[in-house]
């Protein structure tokens, strides 16, 4: 698939990389002077894109930003604290924040276990946003290259990482205002949007031929069946490893 992006001004995100034994107190992590959700906030209300905001339980807020130690200055932070998590063009895409009943998983927890073993140690990588054909969108955060900071693609039509050249408050842009259908192309089947809005958050389709399979390049002529995330996610890693990279 050709991935195509536009040029937007770059902001950084802060990360707050204490040892796991102290992290920051959560009340450190919340800006009330300077909040991050009033920059994302204005971006969503001019998105090109669809953008679904999904409520936020207040409480559980806090404690997964807790986990996060993200600040609420920082684009990341502020979706944490301020959503249950976003949903770009009828639920294609999913970006993680406190968790949902429509979109059952939360950044640090989805995270523990695959990018760090414990809350509180600074991750390889993060796992920010994930896709409805089993893509996910990882920040990296040493783990996959020298690019410290930028988001990679681990693509389901052919099982890489791909480095994306772009921030995490850049990934938003793109989400919000980019053309899905162009960076998407040959991904989306007839009737595609139909089915997508009515997947949960913690589901994805799985494709059959694979799609990174000589025989799975039309996807509208690949079977499809709905499965969990999280066994999407394990498939993809493993069938990477079985074909020969260990990354």
């Amino acid at each position: 698939m050709t991935r195509n992006f536009f040029a937007v001004i770059a902001l950084s995100i802060t990360f707050v990389t204490t040892a796991q034994t102290k992290m920051q107190a959560v009340d450190k992590l919340i800006n009330k002077t300077d909040p991050g959700w009033t920059v994302v906030e204005g971006w969503i209300k001019t998105a090109t894109n669809k953008v679904e905001i999904l409520p936020v339980d207040a409480a559980k807020a806090k404690e997964v930003l807790y986990k996060t130690q993200v600040t609420t200055q920082s684009p990341m932070g502020a979706i944490v604290f301020m959503t249950g998590g976003l949903l770009i063009d009828d639920g294609w895409i999913r970006i993680l924040g406190s968790g949902n009943t429509k979109f059952n998983r939360t950044l640090p927890d989805w995270n523990k276990g695959k990018a760090f073993k414990e809350f509180g140690e600074a991750p390889s990588f993060l796992i920010v946003a994930d896709d409805a054909i089993g893509g996910f969108y990882l920040l990296n955060g040493g783990g996959l290259g020298t690019d410290l900071g930028k988001i990679y693609y681990f693509s389901p039509d052919n099982l890489e990482y791909e480095p994306l050249d772009i921030t995490y408050t850049e990934f938003l842009q793109f989400c919000f205002y980019n053309d899905l259908d162009k960076f998407y192309e040959g991904n989306r089947w007839k009737g595609w949007r139909e089915e997508v809005s009515k997947l949960k958050g913690d589901e994805v389709f799985n494709f059959y031929p694979f799609l990174w399979s000589k025989e799975g390049g039309d996807i509208n002529k690949n079977s499809r069946k709905i499965i969990p995330v999280e066994e999407q996610y394990s498939l993809n890693v493993d069938l990477r490893s079985q074909l020969g990279s260990n990354k």
